[in-house]
């Protein structure tokens, strides 16, 4: 399949998923270097329900804060303008897929599993002395997007190759599946998706090729970062931690790439584990 003809699978999403232009315009701020965390809070202050999530996130035994948060300025100063801008793309991101039919994954089991990867991507980050840990989060939280695009846009197709992927005489991973159905797969939508929303090349980078983090020209240590999460990720949603037939591979040399070595994944994996519950229900309320 064509860069054109994914392109064209976007584009025909566009009107049932896209991002509000506060998210647009949050991101672009965080990215400029002559913003303030004032400007940064005039654009969310116009919308009061993101206002309420943000406050609420600020508040919650996640950060740790000594005193209550009551004003948006004060959780930007307190919590930074990047990490602003994640949670602000995390919860509008998570609402834009909303009540969009999909009968092959529950919501919350994928979101789940999204913000665990970008947990651990997160936490992992902090090890590494090549990876940049700005925008990581965001990353791992991302890097499945194309899934539910498909899942919602070609459901019949994706049920194929879920079912190839399970009961195939081959051992593929979930994109190789993709591919024999498709001709394409969910990395390369979730790119497609992710420069229609013109977000960071580095988040485009790492969700087209997190299951390949060889062929990252720009940021390789942050996709073979995003490689290693995922796969750890998948292991725990099957509760196991080896490496096996059903769960992605991590590539060898992300060990290489990103610095890191297995030693360092059962403090993160515990970090992960303590965290979760709770910023799960502030991003994602049932």
């Amino acid at each position: 399949m064509s860069t054109a003809e994914i392109q064209d699978l976007v584009n025909s999403a566009s009107n049932l998923i896209s991002l509000p232009e506060i998210s647009f315009r949050v991101n672009e701020l965080a990215n400029d270097p002559d913003s303030t965390a004032e400007d940064m809070g005039k654009v969310i202050s116009q919308d009061p329900a993101l206002v309420v999530r943000m406050l609420k996130i600020a508040n919650s035994a996640y950060y740790g804060l000594s005193t209550e948060v009551d004003t948006i300025s004060r959780a930007i100063a307190i919590l930074g303008t990047n990490k602003i801008r994640d949670l602000v793309l995390s919860t509008s991101t998570s609402q834009a897929f909303e009540g969009i039919p999909n009968d092959l994954i529950t919501m919350q089991d994928f979101w789940h599993h999204s913000l665990y990867c970008g947990l651990l991507a997160q936490i992992l980050s902090k090890k590494s002395k090549k990876a940049n840990s700005e925008s990581i989060f965001i990353a791992g939280l991302l890097h499945d997007i194309g899934q539910l695009l498909m899942f919602n846009q070609l459901p019949e197709k994706s049920h194929e190759a879920i079912l190839l992927l399970m009961e195939g005489t081959e051992d593929l991973d979930t994109f190789e599946a993709e591919r024999h159905v498709f001709g394409f797969d969910h990395m390369q939508v979730g790119a497609a998706l992710i420069k229609s929303w013109k977000l960071s090349p580095v988040l485009q980078e790492c969700v087209e090729f997190h299951h390949e983090p060889l062929k990252a020209k720009n940021f390789p240590a942050e996709v073979a970062l995003i490689n290693i999460a995922n796969a750890v990720a998948v292991m725990a949603d099957f509760d196991s931690m080896s490496e096996d037939d059903e769960v992605p591979k991590i590539d060898p040399r992300s060990w290489e790439l990103t610095g890191l070595s297995k030693a360092d994944l059962p403090e993160a994996i515990k970090q992960a584990q303590q965290e979760i519950n709770e910023i799960e229900s502030v991003l994602f309320p049932s």
